[in-house]
């Protein structure tokens, strides 16, 4: 084990790196279970030992920053959300680890995994890539496959939400975000070798769809629970925190209804190596919710949110936003599937909060109105886009 040394580092970075490199780590390891990917599992464990550092970094910062009883009451909330984020890192190398011991995970899950979210890709740059030596700008990944590099790994560093000047280079490590149907693309273009893609067999399971569906809806809410518990943060709010509380038990139910799930699918299936997956994904995915609502906790307990929370979320890779939409703006009666706003704009919406009535993770039937709070995540360039079409900006 490398003994980890301690360098001057502010607790901001920190935390942005925290922040940044738990949730692209949760995002690397569906990804890995969806591909069979060992390469993007061995990411995830490359960026375990990285939080491993960040975490300790952070812990003796705030010993060195609380010099009275009222610096360590304002730093508590901070440990707890950086507890938090080396919790969801453990928990997406756990995800990872199902590729590492050839857990099986039945491909009707990976089928409809890949349909309900986008996924991360991984590709190494050829030297012949015709990428080589050219600007994130030039190559236009999200015109040109659909997919948007969304870290770079170059040797042991890393280049998070990497700039559109950003040159490439032979050798770089992209990740990339977009839907599945782009990722033979991306891999294509980046390696410059044409991709074979996987035959995958049918598991043969009776009643599989519940299963399939359980997963899927824990594997969104888990995700919507960390975005909104960074919101309930940002924004002190209560009734947001609350909303979490609220996703953690459910969270809890549908572990259990799963669990007796494959108690009773056990007994009509020749190998059970079949489901040890599903469970192992289960577990995982039910602990990021948990440490979502460490995070909420922060607000539940009355906790004053250190001002240097909100600076660190506001720099992090994936910033999260709200805007009121005003008369006359192009969102103003518009449904949230008019806009496509995740097209249009990178940003995933959150929560729509109108009057004193909240919508969390809102359908693609939601009308939007003038005066309509948006609650958002996404890059700092939609963020933009977005502000225009709310009409907060001209």
């Amino acid at each position: 084990m490398r003994k980890i040394e301690y360098c001057p580092i502010s607790m901001k970075e920190m935390l942005v790196k925290m922040k940044d490199t738990s949730e692209l780590m949760v995002d690397l390891g569906y990804s890995a279970v969806l591909y069979d990917d060992e390469d993007l599992a061995m990411e995830v464990i490359r960026l375990e030992e990285k939080m491993d550092v960040y975490d300790y970094h952070v812990q003796i910062s705030a010993m060195l920053a609380a010099r009275t009883v009222e610096d360590a009451e304002a730093l508590s909330g901070v440990l707890q959300i950086a507890s938090a984020a080396e919790i969801i890192s453990n928990a997406a190398g756990d995800i990872a680890s199902i590729v590492h011991l050839k857990m099986g995970i039945p491909h009707e899950l990976k089928k409809d995994l890949r349909r309900a979210d986008e996924t991360v890709a991984r590709a190494v740059v050829g030297a012949g890539s015709k990428v080589a030596g050219k600007s994130l700008d030039a190559l236009s990944f999200e015109t040109e496959v659909g997919m948007s590099v969304i870290a770079i790994r170059r040797g042991e560093s890393w280049i998070y939400d990497p700039e559109l000047e950003t040159e490439i280079m032979a050798g770089d490590i992209l990740f990339a975000r977009g839907h599945d149907e782009g990722v033979p693309l991306f891999l294509e273009m980046t390696t410059g070798k044409s991709q074979v893609p996987k035959v995958y067999q049918e598991s043969g399971i009776g009643q599989l769809d519940r299963a399939v569906d359980i997963i899927v809806e824990m594997k969104n809410r888990s995700e919507l629970a960390v975005g909104l518990a960074y919101t309930a943060v940002l924004f002190d709010s209560e009734e947001v925190a609350i909303e979490v509380e609220v996703i953690e038990q459910e969270m809890d139910e549908m572990k259990y209804d799963l669990q007796r799930w494959v108690l009773q699918a056990a007994k009509h299936v020749d190998d059970i190596e079949n489901l040890r997956g599903l469970l192992h994904l289960a577990v995982s995915t039910e602990i990021i919710s948990d440490a979502a609502l460490k995070i909420a906790n922060v607000v539940l307990h009355d906790i004053e949110p250190h001002p240097i929370l909100a600076m660190a979320m506001r720099e992090s890779d994936e910033v999260i936003t709200r805007v009121k939409i005003a008369s006359g703006a192009e969102m103003d009666g518009k449904t949230l599937g008019d806009l496509d706003l995740e097209t249009e704009t990178g940003m995933y919406v959150l929560a729509v909060k109108r009057g004193g009535r909240w919508t969390y993770n809102p359908k693609s039937k939601v009308t939007l109105g003038v005066g309509d709070l948006i609650f958002a995540r996404g890059s700092k360039s939609g963020e933009e886009l977005l502000l225009k079409m709310s009409g907060a900006r001209s």
